[in-house]
Protein backbone atom coordinates (compact mmCIF):
# COMPACT_ATOMS: atom_id res chain seq x y z
CA UNK A 1 0.00 0.00 0.00
CA UNK A 2 1.41 3.18 -1.10
CA UNK A 3 1.57 6.71 1.20
CA UNK A 4 -0.91 7.80 -0.78
CA UNK A 5 -3.28 5.15 -0.54
CA UNK A 6 -2.30 5.14 3.71
CA UNK A 7 -3.32 8.92 3.86
CA UNK A 8 -6.84 8.42 1.76
CA UNK A 9 -7.46 5.79 4.35
CA UNK A 10 -6.84 7.91 7.58
CA UNK A 11 -8.90 10.96 5.80
CA UNK A 12 -11.47 8.45 5.85
CA UNK A 13 -11.87 6.97 8.83
CA UNK A 14 -11.14 10.68 10.23
CA UNK A 15 -14.31 12.09 8.46
CA UNK A 16 -16.65 8.84 9.53
CA UNK A 17 -19.22 9.61 12.00
CA UNK A 18 -18.72 8.12 15.79
CA UNK A 19 -20.43 4.87 16.70
CA UNK A 20 -21.19 4.00 13.45
CA UNK A 21 -20.97 0.91 10.87
CA UNK A 22 -19.35 2.21 7.93
CA UNK A 23 -18.35 0.70 4.49
CA UNK A 24 -15.56 1.36 2.58
CA UNK A 25 -14.78 0.84 -0.98
CA UNK A 26 -12.43 -1.78 -2.47
CA UNK A 27 -9.40 0.73 -1.93
CA UNK A 28 -10.10 1.15 1.26
CA UNK A 29 -10.50 5.63 0.46
CA UNK A 30 -13.57 6.16 0.54
CA UNK A 31 -16.81 5.80 2.65
CA UNK A 32 -19.16 4.27 0.51
CA UNK A 33 -22.55 3.32 2.91
CA UNK A 34 -22.92 4.35 6.83
CA UNK A 35 -25.15 2.70 8.88
CA UNK A 36 -26.40 2.27 12.78
CA UNK A 37 -26.45 -2.00 12.42
CA UNK A 38 -24.44 -4.33 10.28
CA UNK A 39 -27.36 -5.00 8.50
CA UNK A 40 -28.24 -1.48 7.65
CA UNK A 41 -24.60 -0.71 6.01
CA UNK A 42 -24.95 -4.04 4.35
CA UNK A 43 -28.03 -3.34 2.81
CA UNK A 44 -26.46 1.03 2.41
CA UNK A 45 -23.49 -0.78 0.41
CA UNK A 46 -25.62 -3.26 -1.99
CA UNK A 47 -28.16 -0.10 -2.78
CA UNK A 48 -24.69 1.83 -3.64
CA UNK A 49 -23.71 -1.43 -6.37
CA UNK A 50 -21.00 -2.26 -4.04
CA UNK A 51 -20.90 -6.15 -3.04
CA UNK A 52 -17.76 -6.62 -1.09
CA UNK A 53 -16.72 -3.32 0.81
CA UNK A 54 -14.43 -3.26 3.64
CA UNK A 55 -17.04 -3.01 6.81
CA UNK A 56 -15.96 -1.46 10.29
CA UNK A 57 -17.67 -0.39 13.18
CA UNK A 58 -16.16 3.18 14.31
CA UNK A 59 -15.51 3.54 18.20
CA UNK A 60 -16.98 6.19 20.11
CA UNK A 61 -14.14 8.21 20.33
CA UNK A 62 -10.79 8.00 18.40
CA UNK A 63 -8.25 7.47 20.77
CA UNK A 64 -4.59 10.22 20.07
CA UNK A 65 -3.27 7.09 18.70
CA UNK A 66 -5.87 5.72 16.50
CA UNK A 67 -5.19 7.54 13.55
Amino acid sequence: MTMTQVDARIEALRSAPLDSWIALSEDESTIIAVGSTYEEVVANSDKAGVSDPLLIKTPKVWLPFSV
